[in-house]
């Protein structure tokens, strides 16, 4: 089942999708208290890549009800129908559409109790040969968007004394990466939200589990429009970054690195960065 941001009328400009008619009705939500109910858990950028692995991995797992949302509603409804979830294809870029989002999902599953924000996009190429509408793009998508959702959600994790928000970050945002500077800062950006979040949410029962993966073998650099040419690290399959946030959630962990082996070099970075800039300048 796909549903989809309908634009606010007062908003110029297309709707995201509109929906079909046999997809029109929501799943009603079961009566049951937060304690004894089936877990809430809602997934973004779930169309492909990484979004949809982690979601066909909760899929898995008994007692969680799925919410799915992206961008790309034909890819978001095969992803849905694997999962047996509840979709709703939006661009969270959009005005309003964060909060329809919001509240579909408390309408038709219930509160959140974990959010994986899995939603991001990138560019590759020189600063100076980058389009200035694509640096707000990477911002809007990979960074405000994300905050404005985590806003809208967690009051209700914080009321209950539970929950989990999962940030997927990018080793870019660690330690920086030629040729990826917007994409770097924004994830920068992304790592910092997580461990300054999860200071103020001490003593409330929510998580926060920052996600640092690698190379992942993803649509994503097809659509960035520049193949990965790097002999190191490997790409990584995302079904090996959705066991890592399925474990961490399992576990209360406040960040993973996907592949783990990944953390050393941001070890070096803190410990002596005027090494690892020689050692990046010269290896990339």
């Amino acid at each position: 089942m796909v549903h989809a941001f309908s634009r606010p009328r007062s908003v110029p400009g297309p709707q995201v999708v509109a929906p079909d008619a046999d997809h029109a009705r929501p799943r009603p939500r079961p009566v049951a208290d937060r304690g004894t109910r089936t877990r809430t858990a809602l997934v973004t950028g779930a169309s492909s890549g990484i979004g949809a692995a982690v979601a066909r991995r909760l899929a898995d797992e008994d007692g969680w009800r799925l919410v799915l949302t992206g961008r790309d509603p034909v890819r978001l409804r095969q992803v849905a129908d694997d999962t047996s979830a509840t979709a709703f294809a939006a661009d969270l870029t959009l005005p309003g559409a964060d909060r329809q989002l919001t509240d579909f999902t408390t309408a038709t599953s219930g509160p959140v109790d974990l959010l994986v924000a899995g939603a991001g996009v990138g560019w590759a190429g020189e600063f100076l040969d980058m389009p200035p509408h694509t640096i707000d793009e990477v911002f809007d998508i990979n960074v405000l968007a994300t905050l404005r959702l985590v806003r809208l959600l967690l009051p209700g994790m914080v009321a209950a004394g539970t929950g989990r928000v999962v940030l997927i970050g990018s080793l870019a945002g660690s330690v920086a990466v030629r040729d990826e500077a917007v994409y770097s800062a924004a994830k920068a950006a992304v790592g910092a939200f997580a461990d300054s979040l999860r200071y103020e949410l001490r003593g409330t029962g929510v998580g926060v589990t920052h996600v640092v993966p690698g190379v992942v073998d993803t649509p994503f650099f097809e659509r960035r429009g520049t193949p990965y040419r790097r002999s190191r690290p490997r790409p990584v399959p995302p079904e090996l970054v959705a066991d890592a946030v399925r474990s961490a959630v399992v576990r209360g962990r406040d960040e993973v690195y996907v592949p783990s082996w990944l953390r050393l070099p941001c070890r070096v970075r803190g410990a002596a960065p005027g090494l690892y800039r020689r050692l990046a300048a010269r290896f990339g």
